[in-house]
């Protein structure tokens, strides 16, 4: 996996119940190093060999976080969903960590409500989002992400540096990456309709379609 690598950033990641399970694999499936920590050792042991380490430990406690050398991680994911309390326990641990991207599963509107108010920068009620969308945002490289049972996917991003100054005719995006740019929208103007003679600015925003694959590929490119 390793040579393969789309992204080479550590995450993070609390947890590995449904949600948070999701997430972890699917960040590890883009390349990311991802570090687990995981109370149930049962639940841990199963995914020794599927991330890059799996921690047994209970992450509300401060000295767990501290112990992981936090200055490495740039987004961190809580998945923790049976307790309210240890989710936000931990959450107030990784704010105090510094870590700079925090994305965090509420059960609740008041639960959502707490973890903002303590500096979760972004939190995900489970029947909003999926822990597989997540994994495709955490890093910031997507505005948007929606994908479909059958492996296809729309997303919303700016536009790879290759195709600035272009028109998509000639920056043969779906050519190369064989993804297609439906899409377009100019600051303070609507979304229009893409077509060949499209020229794409630093300043628009993309909606692309394709296979989900084939468009990590693209979103990947500088």
């Amino acid at each position: 996996m390793a040579k393969n690598r789309l992204y080479q950033d550590d995450v993070l990641v609390i947890g590995l119940g449904r949600f948070g399970s999701e997430a972890a694999l699917g960040l590890h499936r883009l390349g990311h190093k991802v570090v687990a920590i995981e109370k149930d050792p049962h639940v841990a042991e199963s995914f020794s060999g599927r991330l890059d380490r799996v921690i047994v430990g209970d992450a509300s406690l401060p000295q767990i976080i501290e112990a992981r050398g936090t200055n490495t991680y740039k987004f961190a994911v809580i998945g923790i969903g049976t307790s309210v309390e240890a989710s936000v326990l931990t959450a107030g641990n990784l704010v105090d960590a510094g870590i700079p991207s925090i994305w965090a599963k509420a059960v609740s509107f008041e639960h959502a409500r707490i973890l903002e108010r303590i500096g979760v920068q972004h939190v995900v009620r489970p029947e909003v989002d999926s822990g597989r969308r997540v994994a495709h945002l955490v890093n910031g490289r997507l505005q948007d992400y929606i994908e479909f049972d059958d492996g296809y996917a729309i997303v919303k991003m700016s536009p790879p540096q290759e195709a600035i100054g272009f028109t998509l005719a000639q920056s043969a995006i779906r050519t190369k990456y064989g993804v297609t740019v439906v899409g377009v929208k100019a600051p303070g103007e609507d979304f229009a309709h893409a077509v060949p003679e499209t020229k794409v600015t630093a300043n628009h925003t993309l909606i692309v379609s394709g296979p989900s694959e084939l468009l990590e590929l693209l979103v990947a490119r500088p």
